[in-house]
């Protein structure tokens, strides 16, 4: 497990707006939008690397960079993590099921992918162990452009980990876009947040 800080909830800003979400029947909420993956794909395609393991990277160091996407639930204290390792799903097309692969966040795209590859690639078992509590998951949808997405929901209130997931893109006026998802819990994340987090992720798209 990563390093975290306990957070002193008697002093914290969001000691109110935490405890009236947490007690929800559905404490996460998820949005929806297009980025431009335009200059993305074509410089991910020239370095011969994995559309899908770039875009784990990209979201996951975006996330990484907002404070609220590193708050969790621990033991019934609220915690921050230091870093976020990453989880996502990895369709078998002969067998059309999928395996869920753990790699560590590491601060450089190549560097990732390519662990992200060998660690993927060495694993032959769907499911390894329970998900920690210190990762961001991702999946990939590469089937269809959609315009809303909903997940299964474990009914643990606590589970506060991030799902970020990307469908089909398609052209438009000559340009890529995506439709992508962020999913959160409300006790650590408001709209304002996925804005930031939206606002990162375009510029880091367009600048790699």
């Amino acid at each position: 497990m990563n390093n975290y800080k306990v957070i002193d909830e008697k002093n914290w800003a969001r000691k109110i707006h935490c405890a009236i979400f947490r007690n929800y029947v559905e404490p996460n909420f998820c949005v929806t939008f297009e980025v431009d993956v335009t200059n993305f794909y074509k410089k991910i395609k020239s370095q011969n690397l994995s559309f899908t393991l770039s875009m784990v990277y990209a979201v996951c160091k975006c996330g990484n960079e907002i404070e609220n996407f590193r708050y969790r639930f621990l033991d019934g204290k609220i915690i921050l993590f230091d870093k976020i390792d990453t989880a996502f799903t990895l369709l078998d097309s002969e067998t059309e099921l999928f395996k869920v692969v753990n790699v560590p966040f590491v601060e450089n795209l190549q560097n990732y992918v390519e662990l992200a590859k060998k660690i993927s690639d060495a694993q032959q078992e769907y499911f390894t162990a329970p998900l920690g509590n210190d990762i961001f998951q991702c999946s990939s949808l590469p089937f269809l452009t959609y315009k809303h997405i909903s997940h299964t929901i474990s009914g643990k209130k606590d589970n506060s980990t991030p799902l970020f997931d990307w469908g089909k893109f398609h052209e438009v006026g000559g340009k890529l876009f995506m439709p992508l998802s962020v999913q959160v819990h409300h006790s650590f994340v408001n709209g304002l947040h996925i804005g930031k987090f939206a606002d990162k992720l375009q510029k880091f798209l367009d600048k790699l």
